[in-house]
């Protein structure tokens, strides 16, 4: 779809009958809405919705975004879908803007549901990178000082450190992650760029008013996003609750993805 300011967003919606679930993709990924989660959103009654964020896919860079500016960009492809309420769901940095989108669009969001969410960048209370792998800490340290282009044409590798739980779990369907993953810098760097920029800038909406019910789903080993972060959204949100799910990591974390879904179903 072509938006207001001449940007080109690509949405994905499997026009399933019920009620929308608009899915925020993880970093570096495209938007495809979560293939193992297709059988539990038909039987929940759920259509899943999505986009590519922008610099990811099909969709138009558009640098200097925010959680907000991409909140508006779900405004925008809901309204096209002529969606008046929806769900939202997210997994790692999608979780952030997923929660972004509850915030700045209120009464329009029916619930939402992440696993493994960033909280927002510099707040009190919470030593943002603590207990995160070296790669991520250099990836995010570099975005907060203006350095992230830099550090990528330098050459810069990112190390998940996976561990012999995740890499079961990519042998079953969440081997689905690794098919989103390579695709999403097809079009080039700026998506992961801009999005990791991103989480080190002020979001343009504050979770802390966010009135949907929520649900926060974090793993207690994850060292991508440290479950410190979950844990302050959880007590800065008031519709928020959480689960800390024992041993899971930032990967295995989306093992508890259709309980989640169903938690949202509910609602």
């Amino acid at each position: 779809m072509e938006l207001s300011d001449g940007r080109t967003l690509h949405v994905y919606d499997t026009g399933t009958p019920g009620h929308p679930v608009i899915w925020n993709h993880g970093t570096p990924n495209i938007g495809a809405p979560p293939e193992p989660l297709f059988a539990a959103a038909e039987r929940l009654g759920l259509r899943w919705v999505s986009f590519d964020r922008p610099g990811y896919g099909g969709s138009t860079v558009s640098r200097g975004r925010t959680v907000a500016s991409v909140a508006r960009d779900t405004e925008a492809v809901a309204d096209a879908l002529s969606l008046d309420r929806f769900a939202v769901a997210g997994y790692s940095g999608g979780g952030t803007f997923a929660l972004g989108t509850a915030a700045l669009l209120g009464d329009r969001v029916t619930a939402a549901m992440t696993l493994a969410a960033i909280a927002p960048y510099g707040v009190e209370g919470l030593d943002w990178y603590e207990g995160m792998v070296p790669s991520g800490i250099a990836a995010l340290a570099s975005a907060a000082a203006g350095a992230r282009e830099t550090l990528h044409n330098s050459g810069f590798e990112y190390d998940a450190g996976f561990t012999a739980a995740d890499e079961e779990m990519f042998g079953g369907p969440w081997g689905w992650l690794g098919e989103v993953a390579g695709p999403g810098l097809d079009a080039g760097p700026y998506g992961q760029i801009d999005d990791d920029v991103s989480y080190t800038r002020p979001w343009g909406c504050d979770p802390r008013t966010i009135t949907a019910p929520t649900l926060l789903l974090h793993g207690t080993c994850d060292r991508i996003i440290p479950p410190s972060h979950a844990s302050w959204l959880a007590a800065h949100c008031p519709a928020a609750t959480l689960q800390l799910h024992e041993g899971a990591s930032h990967f295995t974390i989306v093992e508890y993805a259709e309980a989640g879904l169903s938690w949202l179903a509910r609602r």
